[in-house]
């Protein structure tokens, strides 16, 4: 007899690329970068690189530290690869090693670099246009000489609200990044957009877009229908099932207690797995039986290693057999939104966990 007990995550590494090349056509003249920061969304950063550095030419790559840059470096020999959280004593070592081009957003770190500058290494400067994070402010750059400004090889700024195309912040970051880098560096290529600012069109592509959360499936323009190809599943096999009485309660804190008979399933998967346990009550499991595809109801609350759902209404389970708690119908978009949270975080949090079976395909 065949026992499963741990989760699964598989990893479609020819959607990604598909979607990758999705966006770089959508790009247009503007480099596609990717972004493969937090081990690639929790998908693999070294795999992920590798597959886009190999079979779709990407040669630019954004990571979030330099330890992250000098993991990915084998598998990119030639391509840029760019460090968003900019440069420190405690990544100096990776930088020189792995060859990395820092982002440098403040007073502080440009100092460090000038300290401890590279040969052949240009960093790029990052300009504050109204999120109101990482980057060099107005007066900041009134403030820079001449000879600071020629130390960059790119400017970048990064949007707040490209999601929603029709945000007056869209406009509002464009007009203040043209003005900021016209003045201040007016020969440098430039880069605003990420996967969202992509979709806004041309006006907001400039020389390089940063390819992340789209092209890991994520829909990033949600006031349109989502153009990207499911990139992840998560499923999780089924370790007990039991009969629920009328008047029995159900998990933790007894949040949920049977209105009438009901037939349980206890799933090997929970908030220990990166599951948001805000799901639980609300949130669904999906089972495929016999070509039906059937919803079992998530109740009482979610536990670190476990889901319980209602099957009373599914035919022909058994133990072994597999709910599907993301896939191409319940995606990571729908269980942010049930979640109340954003896919992005459901992603990091799945992907970086070790208790998974982990298949790439």
């Amino acid at each position: 007899m065949s026992i499963l007990t741990r989760p699964i995550l598989e990893i479609n590494l020819d959607n990604l690329e598909k979607n990758y090349r999705f966006l770089k056509a959508l790009a247009k003249n503007a480099e596609a970068a990717a972004v493969v920061k937090d081990d690639a969304y929790g998908l693999g950063s070294e795999i992920v690189a590798k597959r886009l550095y190999d079979k779709a030419g990407c040669r630019s790559f954004f990571v979030a530290h330099g330890i992250e840059g000098e993991k990915i470096r084998p598998h990119v020999p030639n391509a840029k690869i760019y460090v968003l959280q900019g440069i420190g004593e405690d990544s100096l070592e990776s930088f020189n090693k792995a060859r990395l081009i820092p982002v440098i957003a403040s007073k502080e770190q440009l100092k460090f670099w000038k300290e401890h500058k590279i040969d052949g290494i240009k960093p790029v400067i990052q300009i504050e246009t109204g999120l109101n994070r990482l980057g060099f402010r107005e007066h900041d750059l009134a403030e820079m000489s001449p000879d600071d400004r020629d130390l960059f090889s790119m400017v970048l700024s990064h949007l707040a609200c490209a999601d929603e195309k029709d945000h007056f912040m869209n406009e509002h970051q464009l007009q203040n990044f043209n003005r900021l880098r016209e003045r201040y560096f007016p020969k440098l290529p430039a880069s605003l957009s990420a996967s969202d600012g992509t979709f806004l069109g041309s006006n907001y592509q400039f020389d390089v877009v940063r390819l992340g959360a789209a092209m890991y499936g994520i829909n990033t323009a949600p006031y349109r229908e989502n153009q990207m190809l499911p990139v992840v599943r998560v499923m999780a096999p089924v370790l007990e099932i039991a009969e629920l009485n009328r008047g029995d309660f159900v998990g933790y804190s007894a949040t949920y207690r049977a209105a009438d008979d009901r037939k349980i399933a206890i799933v090997s998967i929970g908030y220990g797995d990166g599951i948001p346990r805000s799901l639980s009550n609300i949130g669904k499991l999906f089972f495929y039986n016999g070509g039906k595809t059937s919803e079992a109801r998530i109740i009482g609350r979610i536990s670190m290693d476990n889901i319980i759902c209602d099957i009373t209404e599914v035919e022909n389970l058994h133990v072994g057999d597999i709910a599907f708690v993301i896939n191409e119908f319940y995606t990571l978009d729908d269980i942010g939104r049930d979640a109340g949270t954003i896919s992005y975080e459901v992603l990091s949090r799945i992907g970086k966990n070790p208790r998974f079976v982990r298949r790439y395909l």
